[in-house]
């Protein structure tokens, strides 16, 4: 098959899933779809080329209708959310997918396929053309058109909004309605990546001047019955859903069980369907029971050591190294994940995904250094304190190995153990010294621009750097690949060597499913199928 091939027509379901089966790259897939380079640089209607694409599993066809079914996540907080530029964490994430719809979706390669887009053209990278799909409506029985649209990605510009995405969205400089189902948006600079930026959960489509989110008024599969923040989200099928023959379900229960046995317990009695966030030692439990099954997902999830950059110890020369050395890397993959994970290298860009920058040093457990470096930094013999819960996966098991470690180092740690209730509205990003767990985002510039730009609200470690700041907008707008490859790789040497972030390693994700139900895959984003499984299981029971 020809890698540079531009699939066009009848033809793509079945050429894509000759290459997805052939186990081809995110990448290779998307050089053969045009979308690479193509979509970058030139104008052309290249997303609106795949809108044959449809879900391939093959299981489908023995789908069956009907059902309920619990769903058990890992946080719930009394700032759950049904506005998605709010959304916060991943059961957050999970109840927007299913009641709102993005302008495009991924697959499980991180491909970008239309969605309530019914075609998107580009001149450059900069001006972009979407075009909507014109049998869509609300759950309210409004239709859907390009002042939906324009409100949907205008209000994450809007500070009052308080969106999690406003950097993301700053660039689209102006978006405007050029026709009842055409929206036009010009960008400050170009980015190849925009359909990727449309596909992630902020970015859904709400009715235009929504200003009251509580109903959750979408284009989803599902409408909200139910919803308490912090308590749970009851959905039922949307029956005039504009994909013909989904959902499958006629009701979803969303709720949050953060002690990761007291999950895996309910599991096993039968309390609940799926879980996520399953500590790989409890995997030998539920392979041993005769009616479930765990789905491992190699993944771009990380629990990271924030250092304060600008806080003490983390702003003394050397300080945020030491800490960083500190970390035993291997033993925290073999024992703490029992080998669901790899091995990482303090930047947020996994082994697997594009861009990863092989050719940087890694990071190795090394005591004595840090010893040397503790010293230079006055604190031989300090007590750090660390702050840690279960709320960022295996926090505590890793905060406990570097206590084990510290005294090798000339210094001792002091985990403070918070619990998972509260935790991200009060303790994330909040101490000197604190874990943090990010779900993996589609690419390069969306986890550097939520993450790591000095002004993003994420920026967990309050670091600045205004050579990584200039390196962000320069690649979005550079159209040559290698180019784009050459500054991401820059900017992860400057993340390693400078940011207060320690990596230690990539977190496969493990859901534990009921195998009654069926159609239940993986996807790189995250657990619950990257939070889009809503729409594409179904229960045989």
């Amino acid at each position: 098959m020809d890698d540079k091939k531009i699939i066009t027509g009848q033809h793509c379901i079945e050429e894509y899933e000759q290459m997805t089966q052939s186990g081809w790259t995110r990448r290779r897939i998307l050089q053969a779809l045009g979308v690479t380079g193509l979509m970058a640089a030139t104008s052309g209607s290249l997303l609106g080329s795949v809108n044959a694409f449809a879900d391939t599993n093959p299981e489908s066809s023995a789908a069956k209708t009907g059902g309920k079914i619990r769903v058990a996540s890992l946080s719930s907080s009394t700032a759950d959310t049904l506005d998605p530029a709010k959304g916060a964490l991943s059961t957050d994430y999970t109840r927007h997918y299913m009641v709102y719809n993005g302008l495009t979706k991924f697959d499980e390669h991180l491909v970008p396929h239309l969605e309530l887009a019914q075609n998107i053209s580009n001149k450059g990278a900069k001006t972009w053309i979407i075009t909507l799909r014109k049998d869509v409506t609300f759950h309210n029985g409004k239709s859907l058109d390009a002042k939906d649209v324009v409100f949907s990605l205008e209000r994450h510009k809007d500070p009052a909004t308080a969106s999690k995405v406003m950097d993301l969205a700053k660039q689209m400089v102006s978006i405007k309605a050029t026709g009842s189902h055409e929206v036009t948006i010009e960008l400050n600079v170009p980015n190849a990546e925009l359909p990727s930026i449309f596909a992630i959960s902020h970015m859904l489509i709400v009715p235009a001047d929504t200003q009251d989110f509580s109903q959750g008024i979408g284009t989803g599969p599902f409408k909200v019955k139910h919803f308490v923040p912090g308590m749970s989200t009851v959905v039922v099928r949307n029956e005039n859903y504009w994909k013909p023959g989904l959902p499958y379900l006629d009701e979803i229960e969303l709720f949050a069980i953060p002690d990761e046995p007291s999950r895996v317990n309910a599991l096993l009695a039968g309390e609940v369907h799926v879980i996520n966030e399953v500590n790989p030692r409890s995997t030998q439990r539920i392979e041993k029971s005769e009616s479930h099954h765990y789905v491992n997902a190699p993944s771009g999830n990380y629990t990271d050591l924030i250092i304060r950059q600008d806080l003490a110890p983390g702003n003394r020369p050397g300080f945020t190294e030491a800490m960083k050395l500190l970390l035993d890397r291997e033993q925290i993959k073999s024992t703490i994940f029992q080998d669901f994970a790899v091995v990482g290298n303090d930047t947020p860009i996994a082994p697997s995904a594009r861009y990863f920058n092989s050719e940087l040093k890694q990071t190795e457990f090394d005591p004595e250094k840090a010893k040397f470096l503790f010293k230079k930094a006055g604190l031989s013999g300090a007590k750090i304190p660390v702050v840690a819960s279960s709320a960022a996966t295996s926090s505590v098991d890793i905060a406990v190995l570097l206590q084990q470690m510290a005294p090798q180092a000339g210094i001792s740690v002091d985990v403070k153990v918070k619990p998972a209730d509260g935790y991200w509205s009060n303790h994330w990003m909040k101490h000197p010294l604190s874990f943090g767990n990010i779900n993996p985002r589609p690419n390069a510039d969306i986890i550097f621009s939520q993450f790591f730009a000095t002004h993003a609200a994420w920026n967990e470690s309050r670091w600045q750097n205004g050579a990584f700041d200039k390196l962000l907008v320069d690649a979005r707008k550079e159209t040559d690949d290698a180019k784009r490859n050459t500054m991401y790789a820059e900017m992860q040497t400057l993340v390693h060597d400078h940011c207060g972030i320690g990596i230690p390693v990539f977190i496969s994700n493990i859901d534990g499913v009921d195998s009654r139900l069926k159609g239940y895959g993986t996807n790189p984003l995250g657990g619950f199928m990257g939070y889009m499984f809503a729409e594409k299981v179904w229960l045989d029971a």
